[in-house]
């Protein structure tokens, strides 16, 4: 998705409190003669989707649904979305620090270093790529020593990339903590809203699935 097909932009995250969503995988599972079966995906990282009509309280919610749909055009324009449910590179109830997540290891060159958050259970571990972290939260250290944002180091906002004035030493661990949108786009054409069905508790469907960048 191109830079123009996406704004720098969030759903109102008081509108996506109250939706439901998660993470997608998608496995091809082939079943052999003998009983056993080979289990493969073509995916190398999980999609995550949600509905946003679950959000909605009033009409006045419904009202800034209908302008941020138009205003991205439908489908068109990919946007930032706040998942509550994850959405620190820490654990929900903890505090963002300089040291949550290891992005990379210093080897007194490289200055570049992709914000990423790591899901481990027993030996396994998923580490998923962070584009849109959130301004003002992202904090870096090097070598168990935090930097200064702005002075040590600066984060791209629209890819998730942190630049180091310095390169970190050969050696020395570097991480980060941040908090983070997840870039969606909307997964539907429509909108359809009925004022009388909506009283009544009848809630519009309105699909969000995030989008590779």
């Amino acid at each position: 998705m191109g830079e123009m097909a996406f704004h720098e932009i969030r759903f109102p995250a008081n509108l996506s409190f109250g939706s439901v969503g998660g993470p997608e995988r998608r496995t091809e599972i082939v079943a052999l003669t003998n009983g056993h079966e080979e289990r493969r995906t073509p995916w190398a990282h999980s999609r995550r989707r949600y509905d946003a009509g679950l959000g909605l309280r009033s009409l006045d919610d419904v009202a800034a649904l209908v302008a941020f749909f138009e205003a991205r055009a439908g489908q068109m324009h990919g946007f930032r979305w706040k998942d509550w449910a994850d959405f620190k590179s820490c654990a929900p109830g903890a505090a963002v620090s300089f040291q949550d997540q290891e992005i990379g290891m210093g080897d007194g060159v490289r200055r570049d270093f992709a914000l990423r958050k790591a899901y481990a259970s027993g030996p396994a571990r998923y580490w998923r790529p962070v584009a849109k972290p959130v301004e003002g939260t992202v904090l870096a250290g090097a070598g168990h020593v935090e930097l200064r944002a702005g002075v040590d180091f600066a984060v791209d906002m629209a890819t998730g990339v942190l630049r180091f004035a310095a390169p970190p030493e050969a050696g020395a661990v570097v991480t980060a903590g941040f908090e983070f949108d997840v870039p969606v786009r909307f997964d539907t054409d429509r909108i359809a809203v009925s004022v009388a069905s909506f009283q009544a508790g009848d809630l519009p469907q309105v699909p969000v699935v995030e989008v590779r960048l």
